[in-house]
């Protein structure tokens, strides 16, 4: 089962606000943005592991037809990395360890700089 929630950046408003599926099943993480051909400014994905760790919150890009910006943040929502991921690269794998995968449009790579802490609102 997956929701929509609104990610905010707690440094500063984002404008268009950002909301993203949250996507914690192991096949909602498995098909993540394969196939899709665009994604809209204000829409993203966010990827749920269980715990933190770099090999479990490794992305690939196959079947992705669109570049994505991607952020990984630590258990308290903080951001520890961040790549303007490229379509069908095999494979990106944060610096340090992470419980959760952001992915959004490129466009929105400056929304959130590594070391800012992050907020999820259900909506």
């Amino acid at each position: 089962m997956s929701q929509s929630i609104l990610v905010q950046n707690t440094a500063r408003r984002l404008q268009p606000p950002l909301r993203a599926r949250w996507c914690a099943s192991f096949f909602c993480r498995l098909r993540g943005l394969m196939f899709r051909r665009r994604l809209a400014p204000e829409e993203g994905l966010l990827l749920v592991e269980r715990r933190e760790s770099r090999v479990d919150t490794a992305i690939h890009m196959l079947f992705v037809f669109t570049d994505l910006a991607v952020f990984w943040l630590d258990s308290e929502r903080v951001v520890v990395d961040k790549v303007l991921a490229r379509a069908w690269r095999p494979a990106y794998l944060p610096r340090r360890p992470a419980r959760y995968i952001l992915e959004t449009c490129p466009e929105r790579i400056d929304d959130f700089q590594i070391g800012e802490q992050l907020e999820f609102i259900d909506v």
